[in-house]
């Protein structure tokens, strides 16, 4: 069974990747490795740079996430940044900017970086709204406050197989699970 090393601290990610590459042949293993991660307005720059950075130290496969929530009416805001706009503002914070905002169209993308045999990028987008209270106490991170297009629940409300049904995260996955399994992008 080949290894495939995923870097994140971030468990919920870890969980929802395990579930979602469960079918393939590959022993799937967290790696808590730091890597700077630079300032850039597309994900996959920060993605590129990421994994060039810890392919000089991690010699077996390893892939890395980057992503970001993309709210229309503030200019796409806070994209790259969401993990420091979540743990400065909030989902709390997310809300009171769009008070009285009749636009909550917003998007997730997800950049998985893959390193084996050189870079490869896989995305997703999941485009949905954003709701006028938080819902839900699963997932992680902007979650109960994301409702997924053609659904009532916000990932917080959903369980990690409904949610890998309609993430961002999920679908740039399911790219990377069909490369692991044919070898073609």
């Amino acid at each position: 069974m080949e290894e495939l090393y995923f870097i994140t601290g971030n468990k919920g990610k870890f969980k929802e990747a395990k579930e979602k590459l469960k079918y393939l042949d590959i022993e799937l293993i967290q790696a808590d490795m730091e890597y700077p991660e630079i300032q850039a307005s597309d994900l996959k720059e920060i993605a590129l740079f990421g994994i060039n950075y810890c392919s000089e130290s991690l010699k077996s496969p390893f892939f890395l996430e980057d992503s970001g929530l993309f709210i229309e009416e503030l200019n796409s805001f806070p994209g790259p940044y969401s993990r420091y706009v979540h743990e400065t503002i909030g989902n709390d914070g997310i809300l009171k900017l769009l008070l009285n905002i009749n636009n909550r169209g917003a998007y997730f993308k997800s950049t998985v970086g893959l390193y084996k045999d050189g870079p490869h990028i896989f995305e997703g987008v999941s485009r949905g709204t954003i709701s006028h209270e938080i819902r839900g106490q699963g997932g992680f991170g902007y979650d109960p406050i994301f409702i997924p297009e053609n659904n009532s629940k916000t990932f917080g409300e959903m369980t990690t197989v409904e949610k890998n049904k309609f993430s961002h995260r999920g679908k740039s996955l399911e790219k990377l699970g069909k490369y692991l399994e044919n070898g073609v992008e």
